[in-house]
């Protein structure tokens, strides 16, 4: 095995720009293309079929159902393009087969639900960088999540308010036709089923709003940031938080007062949202999931205390089939530096270091 020195020395050079994409890029679009008509269909036919062959599909909310389907391809697209790349397939691979592992499960039986529960709802690593982003995350996740919960079904027709008199205070909420509750809009739990966006916007603004006023002032976030990958999605959450809110403060204050323009911009917000999700900054909640199942891969190797020690000073680098694993990754990369996987941080600076002042010269004139 090659030490890092002589690595750098004989690392290839990078491809000329003349050179054409290889057939491999074509397949893959080719693959991504179908994989997001597929998932598209399958949502249009899940719509026909959860509304009653569409009785209880709302026309009014049609543009919103569209989205959804243009959502579910560019999902689906991006997805297979992000996991036929070598790291990300590996990281697909490791990460869902742990997730999916009886043998795993039969270790730590506790460790699945906890990493959901902390890795994916909590998202306690947020809070050892701030305790101000944690809290602002968990507003915008929990926000949007209880958006998500109420909006997609209702937009799908799955869900249906109905009242025998046409205007209450007596409901009941069906599911797929089904009667799964009966409520009063005048108690407090009518009042929550009927504002449950309102609070989902109540949950987002701040936090939205915390992180737009960080990515304005802090220098660490100012330096790599970029307009449409970092301060629109956070105007686009600002934007249909504060309209949604608009309409029910028009429908109750206002009686109606502006609602229909209010309609439409909250409309065209979210449509718009829903279209550039899967390529913009928020598809890191798709792929969130296949990093849990790299979290359980890696902590079921530390039961197993499969840990790797650092070649060059003994200390613990990371267990021994995540260090195998990155080492096949950057292989499959044809980068060539697989063995600087063998050394821990510290011992990696000192390398290069001294890599440098063996190949390039000692110090300066």
């Amino acid at each position: 095995m090659s030490e890092p020195t002589e690595v750098l020395a004989a690392a290839p050079p990078p491809p000329g720009p003349s050179e054409a994409p290889p057939p491999a890029r074509r397949s893959v679009a080719a693959r991504a293309t179908l994989a997001g008509t597929v998932v598209s269909l399958l949502l249009i036919a899940a719509i026909v079929l959860g509304s009653r062959l569409l009785r209880d599909f709302d026309s009014a909310l049609l543009p919103y159902a569209v989205a959804t389907v243009f959502l579910a391809f560019g999902v689906a697209y991006r997805y297979t393009v992000w996991v036929s790349a070598p790291g990300a397939r590996r990281l697909f691979k490791k990460g869902f087969g742990s997730f999916f592992s009886a043998a795993n499960f039969k270790k730590a039986p506790t460790a699945l639900p906890k990493m959901i529960a902390t890795y994916l709802g909590f998202q306690k690593f947020l809070g050892a960088r701030s305790r101000a982003r944690w809290a602002a995350h968990q507003l915008i996740f929990w926000g949007c999540l209880l958006a998500a919960a109420i909006t997609f079904p209702l937009t799908w027709g799955w869900f249906t308010f109905t009242s025998d008199s046409g205007s209450g205070p007596g409901y009941e909420m069906r599911i797929w036709g089904f009667k799964v509750l009966g409520f009063n809009s005048l108690d407090v739990i009518g009042w929550l089923m009927f504002h449950g966006l309102d609070i989902a916007a109540v949950l987002v603004i701040p936090g939205a709003c915390y992180f737009l006023w960080r990515r304005m002032k802090d220098r660490g976030a100012i330096t790599g940031q970029r307009f449409a990958y970092d301060l629109l999605p956070l105007i686009c959450l600002i934007v249909i938080s504060v309209t949604g809110l608009l309409l029910t403060f028009s429908s109750i204050f206002l009686h109606g007062g502006g609602y229909e323009f209010l309609a439409i911009l909250h409309m065209v917000s979210v449509v718009f949202t829903l279209i550039y999700i899967p390529f913009g900054k928020f598809f890191h909640i798709v792929q969130r999931p296949a990093a849990v199942g790299m979290q359980l891969f890696k902590y079921t190797a530390r039961q197993d205390e499969q840990v790797f020690p650092c070649k060059r000073c003994g200390e613990p680098v990371d267990t021994a089939p995540y260090v195998e694993n990155l080492r096949g990754t950057m292989k499959d990369l044809d980068l060539g530096f697989d063995s600087w996987a063998e050394y821990c941080p510290r011992c990696k600076r000192v390398l290069r270091g001294t890599a440098y002042l063996a190949h390039v010269k000692k110090g300066f004139k």
